[in-house]
C-alpha cells in the first residue's frame, strides 16, 4: 500500500508493517473497518454549521466578514447560518433599528425610505433584485455597491445592519407577494408599520 494517509490520520502500511500470512491479515480488515467507522462516529457526532456565503452584490466576490465592526451577537450568528433577519418580526429591534436608520441612512435614504439622494427603501423596487432577500440586503449594506453606496461595515456592526434591515422590512410599503423576506403565511397578514416606530 502507499503511505497515503487516511482521512483520520490513520496509514494503513503503519497498522499492518509485517508482511502477515493469509490467516493474520484479518487484523489488518478490522483495524481499517473500526478506522473507519471510529470515523463515521466521530464526525457524525460532531455539530455542523452551514454557513451561508455572502458575496459582493456587484463582483460577486466573497466578502470578508472579519473586517466588521463589532462581534457577534445570538443573532448575528444564527443570521450567518441560514441568510434570514431574526430581528424581522421583534419590536423592540425594529424600534433600535428605526432610530440606526435615521442616524446612518436617512440622510440619503429620506427619513421614512422613501428615497432622496439615493432609491427609496419602502417600495417593491430594488435597484439590485437581490435586495428582496435578507441575504441579499445585508450583502449590499456590509460591502456597498455602486455609486454612492459604499461599504457600512467601517460604521455599522452587523447586529446594527440587521436591526436597520428589520425597521427597513416593517416600512414596506409594496405588494406583500413581493416581500421574500416573509412566509406566505406573513405575506397574506403583512401590514406596514407606521414610520414613527422608531420613536
Amino acid at each position: 500500500m502507499g503511505g497515503r494517509p487516511l482521512k483520520c490520520g490513520l496509514r494503513p502500511d503503519k497498522i499492518n508493517e509485517t508482511n502477515q500470512s493469509r490467516s493474520n491479515a484479518r487484523p489488518f480488515v478490522s483495524n481499517s473497518i473500526r478506522a473507519t467507522v471510529l470515523c463515521l462516529v466521530i464526525n457524525a457526532s460532531l455539530p455542523s454549521y452551514a454557513v451561508e456565503e455572502f458575496r459582493h452584490t456587484i463582483t460577486g466576490e466573497l466578502l470578508d466578514l472579519s473586517l466588521a465592526k463589532g462581534t457577534d451577537t445570538e443573532a448575528v450568528k444564527q443570521f450567518k447560518e441560514g441568510g434570514k433577519n431574526p430581528y424581522n418580526a421583534n419590536l423592540e429591534a425594529i424600534k433600535k433599528g428605526g432610530r440606526l436608520y435615521l442616524s446612518a441612512c436617512s440622510g440619503c435614504h429620506g427619513h421614512n425610505a422613501e428615497g432622496k439622494l439615493a432609491p427609496g427603501l419602502a417600495d417593491d423596487y430594488w435597484t439590485y433584485p437581490k435586495n428582496a432577500t435578507d441575504k441579499g440586503l445585508f450583502e449590499t449594506l456590509y460591502d456597498g455597491a455602486q455609486g454612492m453606496m459604499g461599504p457600512q461595515r467601517g460604521n455599522l456592526t452587523i447586529d446594527e445592519m440587521l436591526l436597520i434591515m428589520s425597521w427597513m422590512r416593517s416600512v414596506y410599503q409594496g405588494d406583500p407577494e413581493k416581500a421574500e423576506w416573509l412566509t406566505p403565511e406573513e405575506q397574506k397578514n403583512f401590514k406596514p408599520a407606521t414610520h414613527d416606530i422608531a420613536k
